[in-house]
């Protein structure tokens, strides 16, 4: 007979593992609009000017439960002629279990929109390859990059605020 420990006694010294988990529990659009006002034939490249944001806001329920919006916004423009404008509000729920404190904002702002981006990233693909454009494909985003902009724009505003009382 071998002696094996039952898997619900830790060993002396460790406590019962509780590990973080990420749930994705919905996606869905919140807002999507696409307008066309130029659409022309155009023989050049158009400049495309794409905008990124990423909101978190705890749900009315609790239970560590967040809705994250990403919004995702194209403007194509060829000299002086709009030729499309698409804005999308791509939105998930999501619930966080077990999640220290320090990193349920970094998980909010950068693990949970690299999850929704695919999704978003597909409608304004095909949004704009049905207004009758080549499909827009957005290049993949450093959501750490974002965040960690976002962060330092915050810290000086913070200090800007505060150099101004001192």
């Amino acid at each position: 007979m071998t002696d094996t420990s039952a898997p619900g006694n830790p060993t002396p010294g460790q406590q019962p593992a509780n590990p973080p988990s990420l749930r994705v529990l919905g996606q869905y659009v919140k807002d999507l609009s696409f307008e066309n006002p130029g659409h022309a034939p155009v023989q050049t490249q158009p400049n495309i000017d794409l905008g990124i944001d990423v909101g978190a806001t705890p749900h009315a329920d609790g239970n560590g439960l967040f809705e994250v919006s990403l919004k995702l916004s194209a403007k194509a423009t060829a000299g002086e002629t709009v030729l499309f404008i698409s804005e999308l509000d791509y939105a998930g729920l999501f619930q966080l279990q077990n999640v220290p404190e320090n990193q349920i904002e970094p998980m909010l702002l950068i693990e949970c929109p690299r999850l929704l981006f695919p999704f978003a990233r597909r409608i304004i693909a095909e949004i704009t390859r049905e207004g009758g454009f080549p499909p827009l494909l957005i290049d993949p985003v450093d959501f750490v990059a974002l965040y960690q902009a976002q962060y330092r724009r915050a810290a000086e505003r913070v200090q800007n605020g505060n150099g101004g009382a001192n």
